[in-house]
């Protein structure tokens, strides 16, 4: 196991990589996945048609937004995400979800994207965006202000009615369930833009720690609503199984670090991803960073396919559920290896 060079000095990032002949789509080598179910391409085509008319009927896509729905592929993310779906309509709310997590992400959050995003005084438009799913009750004259407000932003629209499509086939526990994860994304949000802000480079467990809150874990928490059925609120409350769900939600993260690495890097050389922080922690080179943070996921990989493992034994309802991570986290693999309009890997080996 590798140390910091001196674990008091400062941390500074490498700067730029140098990026030789990228390489083109395909997993990368040496990391630890399981393949996905292929996707339909007849329910792609219909969930994508479904999705881009929601948006459109909604008025969600920023002029900067053009050509990006299709290249982002939702309809294929969420169909290779959840194999297992009880039905058609239900993927499509995945995807209007998934569509409306990255808007947010993107106008309120990205500086570099050119979407109106900012660092800056971010806590008040995701608490602003949190209201959206969670809602404000006051006087019924503040309730009328606050929905108009709701309704006269594209970001906040899409949460509201993304939400409202949700919850008409998720029970109350499984929504609220996604309500609080949702809130655990936009701490998370706060946490990457201050260090932004403030230009502070994390420690490598802090930077994994503020990941765990950034990440994809409000589209896992899905997984039982729409595969048809509930894994019961003190199951799911058990220390094991937020265990095994917060595992899953960390390797997909990983894997979205190590996939989008090479197109950051190349837009803004001072993003923080792990293998930057690896390298700026253990006085590596890009590359050795790099390959370092693939073992870091295949570890935590590991952690999670042998402890969903053993406790799938232990009821049916946990098997399912251990079995609807473990599909979500193999289509996000395979969205991630495939899609090369977003993605492009460093020339490493």
């Amino acid at each position: 196991m590798s140390t910091p060079v001196n674990a008091d000095a400062p941390r500074r990032l490498p700067g730029p990589p140098t990026l030789v002949r990228p390489r083109r789509g395909g997993a990368i080598p040496g990391l630890r996945y399981r393949p996905a179910v292929p996707a339909d391409p007849v329910k792609v085509e219909e969930v994508d048609r479904r999705v881009e008319a929601w948006a459109r009927e909604l008025d969600l896509f920023p002029p900067a937004w053009n050509g990006d729905f299709a290249g982002f592929q939702f309809g294929r993310a969420v169909v290779l995400q959840h194999p297992r779906a009880a039905d058609l309509d239900r993927v499509t709310v995945a995807g209007q979800l998934l569509l409306a997590e990255n808007l947010v992400d993107s106008c309120y959050c990205e500086e570099d994207e050119g979407r109106g995003g900012s660092h800056r005084g971010l806590g008040g438009p995701l608490v602003m965006a949190q209201s959206a799913i969670d809602p404000f009750h006051g006087t019924p004259e503040l309730e009328a202000e606050w929905r108009q407000g709701v309704q006269a932003d594209g970001p906040l629209r899409s949460y509201h009615w993304a939400m409202k499509d949700y919850a008409a086939f998720a029970t109350p526990s499984q929504t609220d369930r996604f309500v609080h994860d949702m809130a655990r994304l936009h701490q998370g949000y706060l946490a990457e833009a201050a260090w932004a802000e403030t230009r502070y480079v994390p420690k490598v467990w802090e930077y994994l720690v503020m990941r765990q809150f950034n990440n994809f874990r409000p589209c896992l928490s899905l997984v039982d609503a729409i595969d048809g059925y509930e894994l019961p609120e003190p199951v799911y409350a058990r220390p094991e199984i937020q265990r095994i769900t917060a595992l899953a939600c960390n390797a997909t993260t990983i894997v979205n670090d190590l996939y989008s690495f090479a197109k950051e890097m190349a837009s803004d050389p001072e993003h923080l991803n792990l293998p930057q922080v690896v390298a700026a922690n253990e006085g590596r080179g890009l590359k050795a960073a790099y390959l370092r943070s693939v073992e870091i996921h295949n570890a935590i990989m590991a952690a999670f396919e042998e402890e969903a493992a053993t406790l799938s034994v232990t009821s049916p309802v946990v098997e399912r559920y251990a079995l609807g991570l473990s599909d979500w986290v193999a289509g996000n693999h395979e969205w991630h290896a495939t899609n090369s309009h977003r993605y492009f890997l460093p020339n490493y080996w």
